[in-house]
């Protein structure tokens, strides 16, 4: 009976916590919740965007991180790779409920969709998601 228990091993709380502290089963009712289709604003503005460019992927996932001591926006989102490089920004027309939602404990994340280069200015359309 003690092996069904024991933590790090095969036993029960292992299927709840999983070996590396992960849950092996799915919490009920996790969804992802498509909000809305929008761009990144700012990428003019940021430094070595072309370098980057050709590691955006299409599907590639994007933190989204409040900045609520923005000097130019107090509902300002940034938008971040996963591997923490800025990007950009929600546009201000469509950030103040997402503000308020992550401001509440919410959990949102974007997704490339499509990214197209016009000129100096790199377009990057995104879709947002709620983790609930």
């Amino acid at each position: 009976m003690n092996n069904l228990i024991e933590l790090g091993g095969d036993g029960l709380l292992a299927l709840f916590h999983g070996k590396n502290g992960e849950s092996l089963i799915p919490k009920p009712f996790e969804r992802d919740i498509f909000l809305l289709d929008t761009h990144v604003a700012g990428t003019t503005h940021i430094e070595g965007i072309d370098e980057l460019e050709p590691y955006l992927k299409s599907g590639d996932r994007l933190n989204l991180f409040r900045e609520p001591d923005n000097p130019y926006d107090e509902f300002a989102i940034l938008i971040k790779t996963m591997g923490g490089v800025k990007i950009g920004y929600i546009p201000q027309k469509d950030n103040i409920i997402f503000a308020r939602l992550m401001d509440a404990g919410k959990l949102l994340f974007g997704k490339i969709t499509e990214k197209e280069k016009k000129g100096n200015w790199l377009r990057i359309k995104i879709q947002v998601f709620m983790h609930e």
